[in-house]
């Protein structure tokens, strides 16, 4: 049996980085940026009105006023998408709407509110003093061209999309969804909605193996429970080595009688690194890697199970996919822990914000099999092996589940 950090060092020396591909904008949403966004051009590209008015030359406005206004001969329209062409000289202006090209000698824009507004009439009274460069939007004001947008490794949401497509990126560099296979094991598991016989239980680990992997942005591409069976499990595993990325089990890695997942490993070449790690849950932990496949067997109970996905198997791929580390912060406990003697302990918890401080306490159920002790929870609480518990005010360890919030 080793400690949580020798675990965590054997799983970063064999974790790979996984390839990128080029894909449609339009399929990109979700998935991990594998290059850096640069500005393609200058924003905006050209000098552009602010304002639905008038471009004209700001002298031609000095003194006017409701009292006074001027008069300017109004020659051309410049719309989004049709500059004008124009030269504005000495008396005269062009309709200049919002995003339209500045035409060629305008030096301002007037909002159309201070004048007598659009007509087909051809003098415009201008009514307001306008100044030198107002209402006129700057070349690379926002952004210049070459400039970094959107660093690689970000998570493309509406956001990044919408920057992309400003700039013109038809296609996208992005890195290729890690291919997971995930497999529970016994001859008791059956699956939601049918009838329950005595013994049985329902499987639920793999719905949560499925959706967390999705959040993550793996491609689950085998999903099955299979029978206490070698002949099954190796049929499974066979196609499962050859096709994934990453390859997870729930149940079967223990020393129990139909325990034979870590069994049929080794008989498919699978290379042990570790099988047993001083935490609770999951003591019985299996970490392997075939040819080109990361492997994990995490215990069936559910609580041990679900933990274990979100300390060994989430930092893997987030890792895999962006060469990013999780991240924990520190909390002060506002109940007590229970620590473990000689192992590393984890529990499901509420972490929460109270007058400038984070705030956190355990779960009050702490059974690996007591699945609803993660329905309230918004973190994983863990504390190193030592002799007694946490007290109240103690800082420990938190890991905040990516998809929750501090309230």
């Amino acid at each position: 049996m080793i400690s949580v950090k020798e675990a965590h060092d054997i799983i970063d020396n064999n974790t790979f980085v996984i390839d990128k591909e080029y894909i449609s904008i339009n399929d990109v949403t979700g998935r991990i940026l594998a290059e850096d966004i640069l500005a393609s051009f200058s924003q905006p590209r050209f000098l552009n009105s602010a304002m639905d008015g008038f471009a004209l030359r700001s002298q031609d406005t000095i003194g006017a006023s409701n009292n006074t206004p001027i008069l300017l001969r109004n020659i051309d329209v410049s719309s989004a998408g049709s500059p004008s062409e124009l030269m504005i000289n000495s008396g005269e202006c062009i309709q200049c709407m919002t995003g339209a090209k500045i035409p060629k000698g305008a030096d301002a824009v007037i909002m159309v509110e201070h004048t007598s507004g659009f007509s087909d009439n051809e003098n415009i009274q201008i009514i307001n003093q306008v100044d030198e460069g107002k209402n006129i939007r700057k070349i690379g004001e926002e952004i210049k061209k070459g400039e970094l947008l959107i660093r690689k490794g970000t998570k493309i949401t509406a956001s990044e999309l919408g920057i992309c497509a400003t700039f013109g990126y038809g296609e996208l560099a992005v890195m290729r969804r890690p291919k997971v296979a995930i497999f529970a094991t016994g001859n008791e598991l059956i699956e939601p909605g049918e009838q329950l016989k005595e013994g049985e239980i329902y499987n639920s680990n793999l719905f949560v193996f499925s959706e967390l992997s999705k959040i993550l942005g793996a491609e689950v591409i085998m999903k099955k429970v299979i029978k206490d069976s070698k002949t099954s499990l190796r049929k499974f595993l066979s196609k499962a080595l050859g096709l994934s990325d990453l390859v997870i089990s729930s149940g079967g890695v223990s020393m129990g009688r139909y325990d034979y997942v870590r069994e049929v490993f080794m008989d498919l070449g699978v290379k042990e690194h570790f099988w047993k790690v001083a935490q609770k849950p999951g003591k019985p932990l299996f970490f392997g890697t075939g040819k080109d496949t990361l492997i994990f067997g995490l215990p069936g109970n559910p609580v041990s199970s679900y933990i274990g996905y979100m300390e060994w198997v989430w930092p893997t791929i987030k890792y895999m996919l962006s060469k990013e580390k999780i991240t924990l912060i520190k909390a002060i406990l506002n109940e007590k822990f229970p620590k473990e003697k000689e192992k590393h302990r984890f529990l499901f918890g509420k972490v929460w914000s109270d007058k400038g401080k984070l705030l956190c306490k355990p779960s009050t159920k702490v059974g690996s099999h007591m699945l609803s002790s993660s329905l309230d929870a918004n973190c994983i609480l863990s504390s190193e092996p030592g002799e007694g518990e946490l007290n109240i005010g103690d800082e420990i360890s938190v890991n905040i589940l990516p998809w929750k919030t501090i309230e």
